[in-house]
C-alpha cells in the first residue's frame, strides 16, 4: 500500500513508514494475509500475544454477547460487573500456587501493569512505616513497557533517549549478575529499595533465557534485603512458557505478577497485576487507606468477557502443554540456521519463544542487519520480529511443526540473500 498515512506508528521511522505502509487485512490460525491477498506466517503472534491464534470466533462472540448486555462501565469505588468479578476470581485461583492469597488488579495492557506494580510497590512501604523505600531496580536488556516509570525501569537504552530526566530512584543492573544485583542493594542502602523487577525470560530485549539459579537467587536478595520481588510476566504467562504464569517453570513466589498480552490473546486490551495477599493487607484490612489509582477502562466488561472466552480455549485445547511441546519444535526450526553466514547463533530452549542473533563483527558494520533481515523474511512469507543483535519468533501456541519447518526454510533462503548483499 503506497498512499499517505495520518497514523503515526509506534516504535516507527515514520519518514520511512509513510506511503508505505504493510496492511494486515485478516488471520486465521497462524497466519495472516495482507490487503493484496498474501498470506504470511505470523511468527511473531503480532506482538506476542496472539497465544490461541486468530480468527476465534469464540472470542469474537463472547465479546459481542457481552456488548449486547453492558459494553462498558466504571469499576471505582464500589461498582463491578460480572465479567470482571470472573475473571479476577479464576486469575486469582489459577495464581494460588505461587502468590499468597492473590488479589487482582486491572488495567488496559502491559504498560499499565508495570506502572501499577512499580506505584504500589513505593505505595505500600508508605503504608507499613517505610516511607524512604522508593528505588527500583531494574536490569538491563528488560523491557516493562514505555509508561513513565516503565520506561525508566526498562534496560534498553534507545527507549530512554531523548525524553528528558528519567524516574531518579531507578536503576538498572546486568541482567545475568546477581553480584550486581546485590552491590546495587549495598550501593542504594538496602532499606531504600522498594521492588526489583524482572522478566522470567527476556523478551523485547534479545529473547535471553537467564543462568540456571539466577531467578531464585534474585528473589533470595529481595527477601534478605525485604524488596518486593516483581516478576513481569507480561509475554511469559498463559502458555508462552508453557505453564500458566511462566513463573511457575521456576519455582518462584514472587510479591506480585504482572500480566496482559496473552489473558486475551490480544483480541482486545487487557492487562493487570496479581498482588500478594501482604502486600493487599494495608489496603483490603485497614480504616481509610486508599490506592489511588486506576483508569477509566480497569475492569472493562467487555475485555474481561474476551479473556474469559480466551482462558477457555487455553484449558480445553491442553494449549498449556502445546506451549511445552513448541520448545523442541522452535529449537529443531532454528537450529539449522546456525550455518548461516550471518548468523552467531540460535537462542531458544523454553516455551514458544526464540531468536537468532547476528557475529557481531558484521553487526557493527552492518547496524541495519535486523530490519534487512526482516523484508527478506517478509519477501517469502514470513513475519520476524527484529531486535537489537538479531530477529526473534514468538508463534501462536496453534502452530504446527510443518508451519515451524517451512518457515525455517524460507529463513534460510532469507539469510542466504542477506548474506549475499552486503
Amino acid at each position: 500500500m503506497t498512499s499517505e498515512t495520518s497514523f503515526w506508528h509506534p516504535f516507527s521511522d515514520m519518514a520511512q513508514v509513510r506511503g508505505h505502509e504493510f496492511v494486515i487485512e485478516r488471520g486465521e490460525g497462524s497466519y495472516v494475509w495482507d490487503v493484496g491477498g498474501k498470506k504470511y506466517f505470523d511468527g511473531t503472534a503480532s506482538l506476542w500475544c496472539v497465544n490461541v491464534g486468530h480468527g476465534r470466533h469464540e472470542i469474537a462472540d463472547a465479546a459481542r454477547a457481552q456488548m449486547d448486555t453492558l459494553a462498558t462501565y466504571q469499576t471505582f469505588g464500589g461498582f463491578a460487573n460480572k465479567p470482571v468479578l470472573e475473571l479476577a476470581d479464576r486469575l486469582a485461583a489459577s495464581a494460588q500456587p505461587i502468590v499468597d492469597d492473590p488479589k487482582v488488579f486491572f488495567g488496559l495492557g502491559g504498560g499499565d501493569a508495570i506502572e501499577t506494580a512499580a506505584k504500589l510497590a513505593r505505595r505500600y512501604f508508605a503504608a507499613t512505616g517505610q516511607p524512604e523505600r522508593v528505588h527500583i531496580i531494574g536490569r538491563t536488556q528488560g523491557y516493562h513497557g514505555t509508561h513513565g516509570i516503565g520506561t525508566s525501569i526498562g534496560g534498553i537504552a534507545a527507549n530512554q533517549v531523548g525524553m528528558g530526566p528519567v524516574d531518579p530512584a531507578v536503576s538498572s543492573v546486568p541482567w545475568d549478575s546477581l553480584e550486581a544485583l546485590e552491590a546495587e542493594f549495598e550501593r542504594v542502602g538496602p532499606d531504600k529499595v522498594a521492588a526489583v523487577f524482572a522478566e522470567p525470560v527476556i523478551g523485547a530485549g534479545g529473547v535471553h533465557r537467564v543462568p540456571p539459579g539466577y531467578l531464585q537467587g534474585l528473589a533470595a536478595l529481595c527477601t534478605k534485603h525485604g524488596a518486593l520481588f516483581i516478576a513481569d510476566c507480561v509475554i511469559a504467562a498463559f502458555g508462552r512458557l508453557g505453564t500458566m504464569w511462566g513463573v511457575d517453570r521456576f519455582d518462584l513466589r514472587p510479591d506480585m505478577m504482572t500480566f496482559a498480552k496473552g489473558v486475551t490473546s490480544g483480541y482486545l486490551p487487557l492487562g493487570g497485576v496479581v498482588i500478594s495477599g501482604r502486600i493487599a493487607e494495608p489496603f483490603w484490612e485497614g480504616d481509610g487507606l486508599w490506592f489511588r489509582h486506576g483508569q477509566t477502562y480497569s475492569g472493562h466488561p467487555t475485555c474481561c468477557a474476551a479473556a474469559l472466552a480466551n482462558l477457555d480455549i487455553i484449558e480445553n485445547e491442553g494449549l498449556l502443554q502445546r506451549g511445552r511441546e513448541l520448545e523442541d519444535e522452535i529449537a529443531s526450526a532454528l537450529s539449522p540456521l546456525e550455518s548461516a553466514d550471518v548468523v552467531d547463533q540460535a537462542r531458544a530452549g523454553i516455551g514458544a519463544l526464540g531468536a537468532v542473533s547476528f557475529k557481531p563483527e558484521l553487526l557493527a558494520d552492518h547496524a541495519d542487519l535486523p530490519l534487512r533481515t526482516f523484508a527478506a523474511a517478509k519477501e517469502r512469507g514470513v513475519l520476524v520480529r527484529p531486535l537489537g543483535d538479531g530477529v526473534a519468533i514468538s508463534p501462536s501456541l496453534v502452530t504446527t511443526e510443518k508451519d515451524l519447518e517451512d518457515a525455517s526454510a524460507a529463513l534460510t533462503d532469507a539469510l542466504a540473500a542477506v548474506a549475499s548483499s552486503l
